[in-house]
């Protein structure tokens, strides 16, 4: 089992809130998580089972009744529980009494909203970060939101970086030793989570399209959503692409990185971007082999820039200091791929380049995203594939990718 560095912040949940839940994509490692911080003799309740499933459905009051602590997986798929789940902790209210795991956007859910608040501690779990992978502790947010240059270990670059980027952090693809491989196994996910899940969690008429729905939102993953332009080859309006695009973000396949801006500036853009979580899949899908990047730079800056959020959404996850993500461009196309606050209004910008080489005019966009936030403006990264911190001026540095897991 890979050390999971959630497992701390949900450890500490369980001591003083009453119901706990790891929420995150299907085959991200929760169920196993969740059976190493089940407590001795605590049951562990699975929804992918259909007669443990019928029965939730059925009877979820009876389902709930006398049970005195309880682990139970994919609750999703019996949203009806939680409202009994809420009568068991308001007549029991000691902590830890349950411990769910879910493959959707519960908190997306009005059942979860109106039932649950103030019950419920929400983490979410990703698949592996590269730390976990390689099991290295990690500070790189910690270090860049107090200023300070970012550290670099072991540097990780050229074609092996291509495969951790083509590889993604799903532990099953993790341990599959070919692109090939790999591949066939992304496809099968993607067919296997939208065919059993979608259903669960929204009423979708044209289940059928959604796969070649999400490759076409692949084809425009990393840039400004336009829902219009996506469903024109399927001849699905934007409201349905909407619709639908919304279902694939609770189900953790992808995530709209909205703009950040501030009400000093009018000439920001206010549209979100489209992103998947895991740059495997991603590849999967735009069926992106090691050979094809090698010799496509554009193709891989896309994917990489893909492969960098996903690493910053989950370093942000473990984070003690709540971080939001967002991305930041100007009327001008001034941009800025990621950019990170936190509590305090403090702001880091990072630029994703796929090369060895780094110029002044790549921190034209961290220049720009600078004079918007004043003094709140803490550093500016162009994250690049080479070895070297280099210095380009005033709180501005090029730095090797592998400093997320340094």
């Amino acid at each position: 089992m890979y050390p999971r560095f959630l497992e701390r912040r949900i450890r500490a949940a369980l001591t003083d809130t009453r119901v706990v839940l790891i929420a995150g994509p299907r085959q991200a490692g929760k169920t196993t998580l969740a059976e190493a911080l089940a407590a001795d003799g605590m049951p562990f309740l699975t929804l992918d089972d259909q007669t443990t499933l019928d029965t939730a459905r059925a009877d979820p009051v009876g389902f709930i009744r006398g049970i005195d602590r309880a682990v139970i997986d994919e609750v999703q798929r019996a949203p009806q529980l939680l409202l009994a789940i809420k009568r068991a902790v308001d007549t029991d209210r000691r902590p830890g009494r349950f411990l769910l795991t879910g493959s959707a956007d519960l908190m997306a859910l009005p059942q979860v909203v109106d039932s649950l608040a103030g019950r419920i501690e929400i983490t979410e779990l990703l698949p592996l970060a590269q730390a976990e992978i390689h099991g290295k502790s990690c500070d790189f947010l910690e270090r860049v939101l107090q200023g300070k240059a970012p550290a670099v270990g072991e540097v990780v670059a050229g074609s092996h970086l291509i495969d951790l980027v083509l590889t993604g952090g799903y532990p099953e693809a993790v341990r599959r030793t070919s692109w090939a491989r790999r591949q066939k196994w992304f496809l099968d996910y993607m067919r296997a989570v939208i065919e059993r899940d979608a259903r669960d969690i929204s009423r979708v008429e044209y289940v059928r399209q959604m796969p070649r729905l999400l490759r076409i939102l692949a084809a425009h993953s990393g840039q400004l959503i336009n829902y219009s332009s996506i469903g024109a080859p399927l001849g699905l309006t934007h409201v349905t692409v909407q619709k639908y695009t919304d279902v694939l973000g609770k189900l953790f396949l992808v995530r709209l990185l909205q703009p950040w801006y501030t009400n000093e500036l009018k000439r920001l853009v206010k549209t979100p971007k489209l992103h998947f979580l895991d740059s495997g899949l991603l590849a999967a899908l735009r069926n992106h082999s090691p050979a094809r990047l090698q010799m496509d730079r554009m193709a891989y800056g896309s994917l990489l820039e893909t492969f960098v959020l996903g690493e910053l959404l989950k370093l942000a996850s473990w984070s003690d200091e709540p971080l939001e993500l967002f991305h930041f461009r100007d009327r001008y196309d001034n941009e800025v791929d990621i950019v990170v606050e936190d509590s305090r209004g403090q702001v880091i910008g990072i630029e994703v380049k796929a090369a060895a080489t780094v110029t002044r005019g790549d921190f034209s966009g961290l220049r720009k995203l600078a004079e918007a936030c004043g003094k709140r403006f803490t550093l500016g990264l162009v994250l690049y594939d080479h070895d070297t911190v280099v210095p380009f001026g005033e709180r501005l540095y090029a730095t090797p990718i592998s400093a997320l897991w340094r």
